[in-house]
């Protein structure tokens, strides 16, 4: 426990109510980065324990069976549907208030920790299959060398596929985020301005081909600081055009993209560790990410190498 926390957590005690206990947890992450949405969320999970539990009952008397209780009273008897997914989420903000109390010595037993945390699988997203990937390449392609010659759309569809970045991820880049003096070892380092994201910071090489298109694209545009100077929207606009310009059925995605990226590379035989560190995710994200790979595979015809299907 550091000082600031000590700071925070020194005006709550074990006969504290629920309420101001809650406000201290929000100014403490608040201190901690966290953002407004992530604030507001927390809140609203626990003013609902507020609202279940009797008004008088202090936090140092709250016990694992009235968190039982709750979560019960959530899914069943309160009258407004709870998704899994929103249930895991409340479980989570319970446990991280309660064990932030008992890290800080409020509370001397965590009540919380004996609670199941229900893990939620979210449907497969949309990929591209093999055929449409080729088609939405040629499509972009077929934009950059038109009669308008408007590089963008092939700029920003080829760099998600080699990277995988996210769409927050190529909004942020810059031109000193891009090293492509060699276009042989050509890389994009994604950069996080807030220190909390650091760990998802990672160097992704890129192609000689990107590289090529990408000088044309920043001549012509007068690219100096970022990388993509328009809005989401626009960005969002010009794949788009790439699923006109292929006239495919399927309209293509930041998200569609960066999984189609992942695909491609589990069938093209990349490690599986470099594949997740192309990603910025953790080794337990990995697990569900690559299960949902292999699902992926077999509905998009991307055949996998033998040792990948072999795996566990």
């Amino acid at each position: 426990m550091n000082r600031k926390d000590e700071a925070i957590s020194a005006h709550i005690n074990e006969s504290t109510l629920l309420q101001p206990a809650i406000q201290s947890w929000k100014f403490f992450l608040r201190d901690q980065g966290r953002s407004h949405h992530t604030l507001k969320a927390f809140e609203a999970d626990l003013m609902l324990l507020e609202e279940f539990l009797p008004t008088d009952k202090p936090i140092g008397k709250i016990s694992t069976k009235d968190l039982e209780d709750y979560l019960t009273w959530l899914e069943k008897d309160r009258g407004i549907p709870c998704s899994p997914k929103t249930l895991s989420r409340r479980i989570t903000s319970l446990k991280s208030f309660f064990r932030w109390l008992t890290q800080n010595a409020v509370i001397s037993v965590d009540p919380a920790e004996k609670i199941v945390q229900k893990t939620v699988t979210s449907p497969l997203p949309t990929v591209l299959t093999p055929q449409e990937l080729q088609t939405a390449v040629e499509a972009a392609d077929s934009i950059r060398t038109s009669a308008g010659e408007d590089p963008r759309p092939y700029v920003l569809l080829r760099l998600v596929l080699e990277t995988a970045m996210k769409k927050g991820e190529v909004l942020n880049l810059k031109t000193n985020h891009l090293e492509l003096a060699n276009s042989e070892e050509a890389y994009v380092f994604v950069r996080y301005p807030n220190q909390r994201y650091r760990f998802k910071e990672r160097k992704i090489g890129v192609s000689p081909e990107w590289v090529n298109a990408y000088n044309q694209y920043a001549e012509k545009y007068q690219i100096n600081d970022q990388v993509f100077p328009w809005s989401q929207r626009r960005l969002e606009y010009l794949l788009e055009d790439v699923t006109n310009a292929g006239k495919m059925d399927k309209h293509i995605s930041f998200d569609m993209l960066r999984w189609t990226s992942s695909l491609n590379d589990l069938a093209n035989g990349v490690e599986q560790d470099k594949i997740r560190q192309k990603l910025g995710i953790s080794k337990i994200q990995w697990r569900e990410v690559k299960s949902k790979l292999r699902s992926l595979a077999e509905q998009n015809d991307y055949l996998l190498p033998e040792e990948e299907e072999d795996q566990g």
